[in-house]
């Protein structure tokens, strides 16, 4: 995996449960986040994860993978996370294989949303391409979820094709979201700041 990986981060002016609803579950995660078409748990894994399948459409195709993820809503400092590792055999898949975190922050009546994540790249040197984009996709879909719970506007209502309507003011865009930590850079590790829930989830290729 490469150095640095991508770290996104946004602040939202919802209650952490009503984040945590719209994140966890996977019908609700899709319908914001512009990286997965489908997400569909499977079952039970090691130490309490919980195992899935995911789908991304492309045109002509779809990328298809499994995965494992586990979430803790009860850390003394009241934050919450969650981690998960995926992995895909399909060859027109971009990334072969991953791991990240969610992180929620309570801050005063808003909740300050992270993610950290990084992966084995699927296209060789394409992924100096590929990677910039995701980073792009990633803070686009935080600012789509963040328009959602703020304002009611279903995230349906702003498709990926919406970032040409340059005139809307209130359309998602990426550039409201820190793209590196503070006082880091976007070489910095972007995995330093994962839960240890993250280094005892199970490898889901491993068994393939």
């Amino acid at each position: 995996m490469a150095r640095g990986g991508i770290y996104v981060e946004t602040s939202i002016a919802a209650a952490i449960d009503l984040l945590w609803s719209a994140t966890q579950n996977p019908a609700e995660h899709v319908r914001w986040d512009v990286r997965f078409t489908h997400i569909v748990p499977t079952g039970a894994a090691r130490g309490g994860a919980t195992a899935f399948t995911y789908e991304r459409r492309v045109p002509f195709h779809s990328v298809r993978g499994t995965g494992v993820s586990i979430g803790e809503r009860h850390h003394a400092d009241g934050t919450r996370t969650s981690a998960l590792r995926f992995h895909t055999d399909d060859r027109l898949s971009p990334i072969a294989s991953g791991r990240g975190y969610w992180r929620y922050i309570p801050d005063g009546n808003r909740t300050v949303f992270v993610t950290g994540y990084d992966y084995t790249p699927g296209w060789g040197v394409l992924d100096a391409v590929i990677r910039p984009l995701l980073g792009w996709a990633t803070a686009w879909s935080f600012d789509r979820l963040r328009i959602w719970l703020e304002t009611g506007v279903a995230p349906e209502r702003w498709p990926l094709w919406s970032v040409l309507w340059w005139w809307r003011s209130d359309r998602p865009r990426a550039a409201r979201c820190r793209r590196t930590p503070a006082g880091g850079s976007r070489r910095s590790d972007h995995l330093a700041g994962a839960p240890e829930s993250l280094a005892a989830l199970p490898d889901p290729g491993s068994a393939r």
